[in-house]
């Protein structure tokens, strides 16, 4: 597994220009040295080493006196350079490991590397892209890259190594490790073996991956293309391959080059660098004692976890934004399932709350939406409109439902017939998501639930249709 990780930084990886966010302008955050001009000097940037070797201790990690950068070059539209400024035979950290209940995975290494620009490709659903556009808002962002030895043996381990690694970036502050902000990338190299056999066989490279619930996916189905290739007397092709989320498949994007392919050769415009021994000590320190306060807060999540009987994740979130206290209270106001009112406050509550709003709602009324939600009074969309409705002030849900038409149960029946009917309506959507396009669901599931009235609920209604239609 390859793991790219943007470290916590404020500029970019060898200049003085800001990371920005998602969404800024393309080409906006860039100067002469991310655009690679002739004639310009990289420096590097020592918040982002720090972070490397912080993640390199917390790794157990050997660390080695001297370091240095080297040029991997290639030509690419989103390389302004012609090279990439990355780490070769000398990278900044060697031979960690990380455990995994009772697994040890080892890792090769942990190097730095910056990262590169972004190709735009114009075109619709009817017409194939005539011409692209390069966005280098991207290109010099520092990027870790954590790559383990071929120890992972599944899909399951594959995700939970990912997050177990997300989990502890975030403990030593390495790294916000946001995957759908782009700031952890995780791209697993697949290859099967006869059974018996001691060989490693040939492996792709997947990308295109944006959450850990698809990097599961995606490595299902690449075994399982994989062992078709192979049974039907084909060859595995050592390539590239990225993941379709919509179509739930890999696709062949270029072939995967080898080493000598790169050209590496210590980059000029950089001095080696020698890593001062006591200021690794205090980084060390600094880790032990963040990882040291995370096992303190770690067992306090466990028991908050088993008082309610909850999923992991969803204790951990609620601990984070110290929420133990106000789920209690929705359990005392009649709440009898804790896991339904842990996972509505995961789901609707935090992203509130980090928008910075905060008591502004009562445990009475959060206990009476979840009711009206889980009894099926309320519509998953109608639920978010009360709560809308509510939130900071003393009115009842129930009441505000009732008052606004969003009050009322479906039941499967009336929802099956809408499904009759829709299926009716529009049948290029079914005829889609039958042959496999996941996207056309969303088209039925909205059709019946406004055959409904607005009041079937989703989740149900997306249930029902999946098994009318097999």
């Amino acid at each position: 597994m390859e793991v790219h990780v943007q470290p916590t930084t404020r500029s970019k990886m060898f200049c003085g220009c800001a990371i920005g966010e998602l969404g800024d302008p393309p080409n906006s955050n860039v100067c002469e040295i991310c655009l690679g001009m002739p004639g310009v000097l990289p420096v590097i940037n020592k918040a982002a080493v720090e972070a490397c070797l912080k993640t390199a201790l917390a790794l157990s990690c050997e660390i080695p006196r001297h370091t240095k950068f080297d040029r991997k070059n290639y030509m690419y539209p989103d390389l302004p350079k012609g090279y990439q400024i990355s780490q070769y035979d000398l990278p900044m950290s060697v031979n960690g490991h990380l455990d995994l209940d009772g697994q040890r995975v080892r890792i090769r290494r942990v190097h730095l590397e910056e990262d590169t620009g972004k190709l735009i490709h114009a075109g619709d659903k009817l017409h194939k892209a005539r011409e692209s556009f390069v966005d280098l808002n991207r290109a010099g962002v520092p990027l870790m890259e954590i790559v383990t030895e071929p120890d992972l043996r599944s899909a399951d381990e594959a995700r939970d190594y990912a997050v177990s690694l997300r989990t502890l970036l975030r403990t030593i502050g390495a790294s916000e490790a946001e995957m759908e902000k782009g700031q952890l990338r995780a791209e697993p190299n697949i290859s099967i073996r006869r059974a018996g056999s001691t060989e490693l066989g040939v492996k792709t490279e997947l990308k295109n991956i944006n959450s850990f619930r698809a990097l599961h996916r995606a490595i299902l189905y690449e075994v399982a293309r994989q062992a078709d290739v192979l049974e039907a007397g084909g060859t595995v092709v050592q390539e590239t391959r990225g993941w379709s989320d919509a179509e739930q498949r890999t696709f062949s994007q270029r072939s995967k080059e080898f080493a000598e392919d790169y050209r590496y050769f210590p980059e000029p415009d950089l001095p080696p660098l020698a890593l001062d021994q006591t200021w690794i000590g205090h980084l060390d320190a600094e880790v032990k004692a963040s990882i040291g306060r995370a096992e303190s807060k770690g067992d306090a999540v466990r028991d908050f976890q088993e008082r309610f009987a909850l999923p992991g994740e969803s204790a951990r979130l609620l601990s984070q934004a110290g929420l133990e206290d106000l789920l209690g209270a929705v359990v005392n106001q009649g709440a009898d399932d804790a896991k339904f009112v842990a996972s509505w406050m995961v789901e609707e509550l935090l992203p509130r709350l980090r928008d910075g709003w905060s008591n502004q709602l009562s445990p009475r009324q959060i206990a009476q939406l979840v009711g009206l939600l889980s009894s099926r009074y309320l519509s998953r969309d109608n639920s978010r409109r009360t709560l809308d409705t509510v939130w900071g002030t003393q009115l009842e849900p129930e009441t505000v439902a009732k008052e606004k038409g969003w009050f009322g149960q479906v039941d499967d029946g009336v929802i099956e017939n809408a499904i009759d009917d829709v299926i009716q309506t529009i049948p290029k959507a079914v005829a889609d998501y039958i042959a496999g396009n996941q996207r056309a669901l969303g088209v039925l599931i909205k059709a019946v639930t406004e055959a409904c009235g607005g009041k079937a609920d989703g989740k149900r209604v997306s249930e029902l249709l999946r098994k009318r239609l097999g």
